[in-house]
């Protein structure tokens, strides 16, 4: 069977992105970096918050991480590095790619809160 359209573009997507993995997480964050959890809200109060992340929904993403945006968060700083999380690193991979895309250093964490929270425990 052929390679869908979206495993292409997911794996063109990770290509341009040098990500996180969850043991770095910490060290990343300490450097400097911004968490950006786009998980619903039914998947934080389920599964758990991840610390110190800012929560930001995937439709206001783009503006609010922008720091050229009228409505950009205060934490969008021009130059910060910004990781996305998601529930198992698939949209978050796609996210971090329209964040570039806009100027943002922006990169992913690999297999997102679930590999987080696996190896936190």
């Amino acid at each position: 069977m052929a390679e869908s359209a979206i495993d292409r573009l997911l794996a063109d997507a990770r290509g341009r992105l040098d990500r996180v993995q969850p043991e770095d997480l910490a060290a990343e964050q300490a450097a400097g970096a911004l968490l950006v959890d786009i998980r619903p809200e039914s998947y934080r109060t389920e599964e758990g918050e991840l610390p110190s992340a800012v929560i930001v929904d995937r439709n206001h993403l783009e503006w609010w991480l922008d720091p050229t945006s009228d409505v950009a968060l205060p934490e969008a700083t021009r130059g910060r590095r910004v990781i996305i999380a998601c529930n198992e690193g698939y949209a978050s991979s796609l996210a971090a790619v329209t964040l570039r895309e806009l100027g943002v250093d922006a990169t992913d964490l690999v297999g997102g809160y679930r590999a987080w929270f696996a190896r936190a425990r």
